[in-house]
């Protein structure tokens, strides 16, 4: 049986590129994440691709990135995307998987080394409806595992003293900023062949 392929046409080049353009126009250009910017401007953002068509599959690749990201230093590699582009187009199944990613990484003792965020097209808060724009500060163009290194966070929070109040800053920015506002930054999928690299 096929997998489920919320996107018709994905590649990893265009996958790579339209993440690239979320980061850089809504993580850092809204600010939603204070602590993006440094590392995205020293080239410590690594992004990977997983084509697969089954869950375990993506699984191991989560894995295979975790050991590569913490095998490098931080200052060459601090975190990981890992753009899922052949799975879990439905939230719900990602936020499954999510929950499963997790405790593989922790089955690994990678508790207190590295965390796991999630971004997806649809991502939905619990308790909100599809259309609620605060939904968007967690949609990504595709389904994204983040990996996240813990000792990297806490030096982030510890020059953020403010850093608890990030979530209520994005969901009240983007309660302003509206649905409108959200779609003119054109950061869906496909948004990176639509625009050139050298668009500002």
């Amino acid at each position: 049986m096929p997998a489920h392929s919320l996107f018709p046409d994905d590649t990893a080049a265009q996958a790579i590129a339209d993440t690239r353009r979320w980061v850089d126009r809504a993580v850092i250009g809204l600010n939603l994440c204070p602590f993006a910017k440094a590392v995205q401007v020293k080239g410590q953002v690594h992004y990977a691709v997983c084509d697969a068509e089954e869950e375990q599959d993506l699984l191991d690749a989560l894995e295979s990135e975790a050991k590569t990201l913490l095998a490098h230093a931080p200052s060459a590699r601090d975190t990981t995307l890992l753009i899922a582009t052949r799975l879990l187009g439905d939230f719900l199944d990602f936020h499954a998987f999510a929950a499963r990613a997790e405790k593989r990484l922790s089955r690994l003792g990678y508790d207190g080394e590295l965390q796991l965020a999630s971004f997806h097209p649809r991502y939905q808060f619990a308790g909100t409806e599809a259309d609620d724009i605060t939904n968007a500060t967690n949609r990504a163009p595709w389904p994204t595992l983040h990996l996240l290194r813990e000792a990297s966070i806490d030096r982030a929070v510890e020059a953020f003293p403010d850093a608890e109040d990030i979530f209520g800053r994005n969901m009240a920015l983007l309660e302003d900023l509206g649905a409108a506002g959200w779609a003119a930054l054109d950061v869906g999928p496909g948004s990176a062949r639509r625009h050139p690299p050298t668009d500002p």
